[in-house]
């Protein structure tokens, strides 16, 4: 890249905000910081400073306090690695059956089965037993003469995920790539009348978000790490988990700053508690797939009814049009199914796909909520209206490849986090994870509350 705020100036004017704030923004570091032949550096870097700089944007109208940001590319690329510690032990955040396997005519599929339904049902499916204790192996000649592209449809038929690994050509000719490429990175629109929503006076010493209330019903890695970042700078964040679905591990990092409160939305009394927080709420983030929480009486017009002003949003893994919409994802499987995998491996010279070295379609997506959030946040004080912003993993991953590649990107150094890490108290025991990349001259990114576990906390907003 010619100059570093490229990137940043793309997201930056999408959203219309002014160019005269980049100049308060110093970006370091410059690509490869993680071992790949993508910009994986600059993707965490960009869409981190571009959710840092919204913050600051939103305290200067709040306070008048104009700050300055820096993000360093090295600690915004091994935040997205998520490494963390609870009293010493380093989590297993895989199934022992999650991964890649050969399938028939040379094609490769990845399973993701971190959720013992999914495990069981990529089971039952192949005509195994259930349960934890079936060997890799097994599953590894079951599919061994099956068509990579059946089994992928046949898993998404069943609610499970699985996809097959695809070429960039492949992806191309896919028509949920087409679907992908008509939508913008971070889509923001406006889709109701409201007054300009009151914020609490914000003091000179303040983080920029604090008083504005956030809703996070997400659960696995990009909505957690949007709601994370807000929570960073400010914002009471408010972590709804439903007490009949499980979580990963993940969770104890990505819940730093919330509180955390249940409500199942099965029930009228969950839906009925959910409603009246919404209604003191100004962001409403979930990451449901299209059309399920609209099931639930919680469309985005139904949620702008309860709370005229909201700002909601949505987070897919494919998109919300196209064949795959409905389609359940996670970051490993998009880089399979859209082309990452393939082109990764080839880069390296090997002959299995190979993964892209952190998460990043989850963590720049994450960011990217964050960044959106606040965008739409800032229009609506502008201009009144409940706002809808809309994200998705495969949309992320196009916009990396279109960042480019890094020549000799394996040549990195070994990821060295020392000097970046924190070790705090939490509901979970003592907990050691990564400093957000995001530095503020004057008022400091930090969670204050500690990541507890689901339930801890009412679902009620506290009383300040």
């Amino acid at each position: 890249m010619k100059n570093a705020l490229e990137p940043v100036w793309s997201i930056w004017n999408s959203a219309g905000f002014p160019a005269d704030a980049l100049g308060h923004l110093t970006l370091t570091g410059r690509d490869p910081v993680l071992r790949s032949s993508f910009m994986v550096g600059t993707a965490a870097q960009t869409s981190l400073a571009a959710a840092a700089l919204a913050a600051t944007q939103i305290g200067a109208q709040r306070n008048g306090l104009r700050q300055q940001v820096r993000v360093d590319m090295r600690h915004a690329g091994l935040e997205c690695a998520g490494r963390f510690e609870i009293d010493g032990r380093i989590p297993e955040l895989w199934d022992k059956i999650a991964g890649l396997y050969l399938c028939a005519e040379g094609r490769w599929l990845r399973l993701h089965t971190n959720f013992a339904h999914h495990r069981d049902g990529v089971l039952r499916l192949l005509g195994l037993p259930l349960g934890a204790d079936t060997p890799r192996e097994a599953v590894a000649t079951a599919l061994r003469d099956r068509n990579a592209f059946e089994f992928e449809d046949a898993a998404a038929q069943g609610g499970l995920v699985v996809a097959a690994v695809r070429s960039f050509d492949e992806w191309d000719a896919h028509s949920q790539s087409a679907a992908i490429a008509a939508q913008p990175l971070v889509a923001i629109e406006k889709i109701g009348d409201a007054p300009p929503l009151a914020w609490p006076v914000l003091p000179r010493d303040a983080s920029p978000l604090q008083g504005l209330r956030v809703l996070d019903l997400t659960r696995i890695l990009a909505g957690p790490v949007g709601g994370r970042t807000l929570a960073a700078y400010g914002a009471d964040v408010m972590l709804v988990n439903s007490p009949h679905l499980p979580n990963i591990e993940a969770i104890i990092d990505t819940s730093r700053g919330k509180l955390s409160a249940l409500a199942d939305l099965r029930g009228t009394a969950g839906r009925d508690g959910l409603r009246a927080v919404l209604r003191d709420a100004h962001v409403f983030v979930q990451g449901y797939r299209p059309g399920a929480l609209a099931s639930l009486g919680f469309a985005p017009a139904d949620v702008a009814t309860v709370r005229p002003g909201i700002v909601m949003v949505s987070l897919s893994a494919w998109g919300e049009t196209g064949p795959w919409a409905g389609r359940r994802g996670f970051d490993s499987l998009v880089q399979s199914a859209t082309g990452f995998n393939d082109a990764e491996a080839q880069a390296a010279g090997s002959a299995p796909p190979k993964a892209l070295p952190v998460q990043i379609l989850d963590m720049a997506t994450g960011f990217l909520i964050a960044f959106g959030a606040q965008a739409a946040l800032l229009r609506q004080q502008a201009e009144g209206g409940s706002w809808h912003v809309r994200v998705s993993l495969a949309r992320t991953g196009q916009w990396l490849r279109e960042l480019g590649r890094v020549e000799h990107g394996f040549d990195a150094p070994k990821p060295d986090f020392s000097g970046l890490m924190q070790t705090t108290p939490s509901g979970y025991g003592e907990l050691t994870a990564m400093r957000h990349a995001a530095e503020f001259s004057h008022t400091q990114a930090r969670w204050v509350r500690p990541s507890v576990p689901p339930g801890t906390h009412p679902l009620a907003w506290p009383v300040d």
